[in-house]
């Protein structure tokens, strides 16, 4: 039995790094189908591998550090031929999600994020703080290259730090969500989700397309989606809306048509990052709150049982038998 477990255990660690390589390189190819063009950089407003990375580590943990190194350098190889230069880029992509995970391990993560304490961790943790690696190297490396001149720097480093967060912020808890997810899926209110899906799939496409501002409409459907199915129901929204955006602002249409790159880039960096704050945030909060309302449910009713059975006990305990009853009356005659 040992011996088999012995053989098992490379082949286990084999196929989940290639799986880990081959998740982190489509979602690699779907963030390259859509970028923006700052200061001569193209640089994706949402890059999913990130959250790709984050999630394979909170669920396997270290031991698939190797394959998301190799899913960047599968994404590298679809671009270009790698360079020498290529290995910082590749260990930047995978130190900062490895960075994020200890980050969060420090902090008692939890995957489910029923907790406020566990959306802010890794917002500030996973994305905000952790991110900043990926994309210091990056800018660096192209700057060092002669590829970026040194005023479109920072430019060109927050979009890609924005990027890379934003795929933490959407895609890392979409994963951990179906992580937990139990088949068949019973929906209760499937009737209400019908009707959320409807108003999204209506709303969503009108908001970001039409000239005139309307993206603020679409943070009810955000509220309506936390409040009614938490996570789930609000990062799909969410997801959904930051892709939306993203079409629109790459193409230039919309509320968008009328800005130029760079503003592009901070209005749908902006409007990205609320959405997705909007929704995990809100979404751990709700969570939370019904969980602690449970607890002290059932905290209520164990209460309610030890009563009832002191009562009882109190109430056998003064009850005399009859036969015991007699005998008092006899002795006292």
């Amino acid at each position: 039995m040992v011996a088999r477990e012995d053989l098992r255990g490379p082949g286990v660690l084999v196929l989940q790094t290639l799986g880990v390589a081959a998740c982190y390189y489509v979602a690699g190819r779907l963030g390259l189908l859509r970028g923006l063009v700052v200061e001569g950089a193209v640089v994706s407003p949402i890059w999913p591998p990130t959250g790709v990375a984050l999630a394979a580590l909170l669920t396997f943990g270290l031991r698939c550090t190797l394959g998301i190194a190799l899913g960047a350098l599968f994404v590298l190889m679809s671009i270009d031929t790698p360079q020498p230069q290529s290995v910082i880029v590749i260990a930047g992509n995978t130190a900062a999600p490895v960075i994020g995970y200890l980050l969060l391990r420090s902090q008692h993560f939890k995957p489910d994020l029923a907790r406020l304490r566990d959306g802010l961790a890794l917002v500030f943790l996973g994305a905000v703080a952790a991110m900043l690696i990926s994309s210091t190297t990056g800018a660096v490396l192209l700057l060092a290259e002669g590829s970026l001149s040194a005023d479109s720097f920072w430019s060109v480093w927050l979009a890609w730090w924005a990027g890379d967060a934003m795929g933490v912020l959407i895609v890392t808890p979409l994963l951990l969500l179906l992580r937990r997810a139990h088949w068949p899926v019973h929906l209760s209110r499937w009737k209400e989700a019908l009707l959320l899906a409807a108003a999204t799939a209506t709303l969503v496409p009108v908001a970001t397309h039409a000239r005139s501002s309307m993206l603020f409409a679409i943070y009810p459907l955000l509220v309506w989606s936390a409040l009614r199915f938490q996570l789930a129901g609000s990062m799909l929204c969410a997801l959904y809306a930051s892709v939306m955006a993203t079409i629109a602002a790459t193409d230039h249409s919309g509320p968008f048509s009328v800005l130029d790159r760079m503003d592009v880039m901070i209005n749908l960096l902006i409007f990205n990052a609320a959405a997705a704050l909007t929704a995990l945030l809100l979404s751990s909060m709700i969570s939370e709150q019904q969980h602690m309302r449970r607890s002290v449910e059932r905290a209520c009713q164990e209460l309610v049982e030890v009563l009832e059975h002191l009562t009882a006990g109190e109430t056998a305990s003064n009850r005399a038998p009859p036969e015991e009853d007699g005998r008092r009356r006899g002795e006292e005659l």
